[in-house]
């Protein structure tokens, strides 16, 4: 699961951060963000009905936009060097895309019934 694995890029990225660059707050809003993706990915798979799972992966997609934020924050900071950045960031771009498909999907699916 590509969540999965960006979370597990997000874990090892907020050790970096706080072990070898002494950063304690972004990485941590980082940490946050990045790994609910998942969370709520998973959460919509037993959703209750289309339409919550349409917002659980509404809210997923919410995640990703800020965890892309705190990365460019980052990088621009100088917290995280530019391949370190240009390594991660195609990793969060397509959780965008694949939720932003997800949803226009199931809102299609929700309005054709």
């Amino acid at each position: 699961m590509k969540s999965y694995a960006f979370a597990i890029r997000i874990v090892k990225l907020s050790e970096y951060l706080t072990k070898e660059r002494k950063e304690y707050t972004l990485s941590k809003q980082l940490l946050r963000s990045g790994t609910s993706i998942g969370a709520l990915i998973a959460e919509a798979q037993y959703a209750q009905s289309k339409a919550d799972f349409a917002n659980k992966l509404q809210i997923g997609l919410k995640e990703a936009n800020e965890s892309r934020y705190w990365l460019r924050l980052l990088n621009d900071c100088n917290y995280i060097n530019d391949n370190m950045f240009k390594s991660i960031i195609p990793d969060i771009e397509e959780l965008i895309r694949l939720l932003t498909s997800s949803i226009n999907t199931s809102k299609k699916r929700t309005n054709a019934n």
